[in-house]
């Protein structure tokens, strides 16, 4: 398989197979080529001539989407395309249609039947009248699962999924892999995509690496370890934050008291300028909310100062004036504007240094400073015109932390900064986060994922039932001793004190 768009080679030559009843795992830094590949799986794209593709040893007709899908190529894409607001049984609908009776009436017993007996070969018991918007998110998963293999018995061969796991909390991750398992059972091949190391080696048989667009190599996952799946992907070993934590003094330039909204309760801390704190909990253990919640995004009570100045409670504007950025973990509802350009969303924070008096904006000027921002950040690729929709994942997250370091905040809030990004993209967002701490700016981290947190953090608060119940500094942390504090499965300290808490 072979793709070039312009001048750019996003794909050259690359060869696998996957077998019937395989899980195979595809991986490799954002802009390797996995978006690529499967968009041209999907006929999305038009492959290059001595592209070639077989299912069952027939010969699939490429560039058409409604021939993959007759060769058998079903996807569940990391945007699941559900309708929060329909049941279970509408979305399973949505495409397909429903079975109808007299007069055109939709036969719902027969469609609920139907879906629930789907939805338990899948390994979920649920009721398919509740809205999507209910469910889990591994059920909300495995409803799009189930959506894509409607038809599996007849005529499904292969299921890609791609970064299905990127939203779902660690505890959700054994339900969706249950049921991968039981298709793969049926005999399916399946094709996941993740940027999650670990789940490689639980999931999948064999692994292929992409680099730069084309193959390193395919390998038997028990043959294989992290660190060299690592340096395969990158082509270099990835090194952890080795920062010493720092010590805490002056005045802080955040504070918090009797912080509390839907789900936080209470909570008190400080940040102080030059220090990265780390925000670690459970779904709904408050974690998803907090960040939101200092930046006025969601109602709160509790007072929240910068540099000793109240900010009014539910006025995102009014933090921003204040000093704070944020950068959500949606990125795509709420991080960024997918159809316009990098330039374009790079400066809606502040266009003021472009504006002439008579309000037009000095393109050189603005195209000038996006391009050493891109730079600075290693976008890729480097063109400050191409529509934001264009990028990789992992790029895309460097304009949205472009688009607030260009404002030199006090305060940076980041809501799962690194998730369904590559290694490579990983390590220099930490080293981006080190550097802002590094001149002066105070970071918060909110994040499930706890490796994150002992890698860049100097202090990780740890939030269950809304509570914070623990403070750890950077060398006492221990990714063993936060999952149990997590879990509620170890004190917090002795006698129940929290350190670190100014409450």
């Amino acid at each position: 398989m072979s793709k070039s768009f312009g001048a750019t080679r996003a794909l050259s030559d690359v060869s696998f197979e996957i077998a019937a009843g395989e899980v195979h795992a595809l991986v490799g830094q954002n802009g390797s080529g996995k978006s690529t590949l499967i968009k041209l799986l999907a006929g999305v794209h038009e492959a290059e001539e001595g592209s070639a593709v077989e299912v069952d040893g027939v010969l699939v007709p490429l560039g058409h989407p409604a021939a993959s899908r007759a060769a058998g190529f079903r996807f569940v894409h990391q945007d699941l395309a559900l309708v929060n607001d329909l049941s279970v049984v509408e979305n399973l609908g949505l495409g397909r249609g429903f079975s109808t009776g007299f007069g055109g009436r939709i036969r719902w017993g027969s469609e609920r039947r139907e879906a629930r007996s789907m939805m338990r070969e899948l390994g979920f018991e649920l009721d398919v009248r509740r809205p999507v918007g209910e469910l889990a998110q591994a059920e909300r998963t495995g409803v799009a699962i189930a959506r894509a293999l409607w038809d599996w018995e007849a005529d499904a061969r292969v299921l890609v999924l791609d970064e299905p796991t990127s939203a779902l909390p660690s505890a959700e991750v054994a339900v969706l892999f249950a049921s991968i398992r039981r298709v793969a059972a049926r005999g399916l091949g399946v094709l996941y995509v993740s940027h999650r190391l670990d789940e490689i080696f639980a999931i999948a048989n064999r692994v292929t690496v992409l680099r730069d667009g084309s193959r390193v190599g395919t390998f038997e996952t028990r043959q294989m370890t992290e660190a060299r799946l690592v340096s395969l992907m990158i082509g270099q070993a990835v090194l952890r934050s080795s920062a010493p934590a720092r010590p805490r003094g002056g005045t802080p330039v955040l504070e918090a008291r009797g912080l509390t909204g839907s789900e936080v309760c209470g909570v008190d801390f400080d940040a102080h300028a030059g220090e990265v704190l780390g925000f670690v909990g459970l779904t709904g253990s408050g974690r998803e909310e907090i960040l939101q919640l200092l930046f006025g995004a969601l109602p709160r009570r509790g007072v929240v100062r910068v540099a000793g100045s109240d900010v009014p409670p539910g006025s995102p504007r009014a933090s921003i004036s204040r000093g704070m950025a944020l950068v959500p973990a949606n990125r795509h509802r709420q991080g960024l504007i997918l159809e316009m350009s990098v330039r374009e969303n790079c400066t809606l924070t502040d266009l003021r240094p472009f504006r002439t008096r008579l309000g037009a904006i000095r393109r050189r000027g603005e195209l000038a400073e996006v391009s050493s921002w891109l730079t600075r950040l290693d976008v890729r690729p480097r063109d400050p015109t191409k529509t934001l929709a264009q990028l990789s994942g992992g790029n895309q997250q460097k304009v949205v932390l472009a688009k607030w370091l260009r404002l030199e905040p006090r305060v940076i809030l980041l809501d799962e900064p690194t998730q369904g990004i590559d290694v490579g993209a990983k390590a220099l967002i930490h080293g981006l986060i080190r550097k802002a701490a590094d001149e002066g700016a105070a970071v918060i981290v909110a994040t499930s994922d706890d490796e994150e947190i002992r890698d860049v953090c100097d202090l990780a608060y740890v939030l269950r039932d809304g509570e914070l119940v623990a403070v750890r500094e950077r060398s006492e942390l221990s990714i063993d001793e936060l999952g149990l504090l997590k879990h509620g499965g170890a004190p917090a300290m002795p006698g129940g004190a929290v350190r670190g808490s100014t409450g």
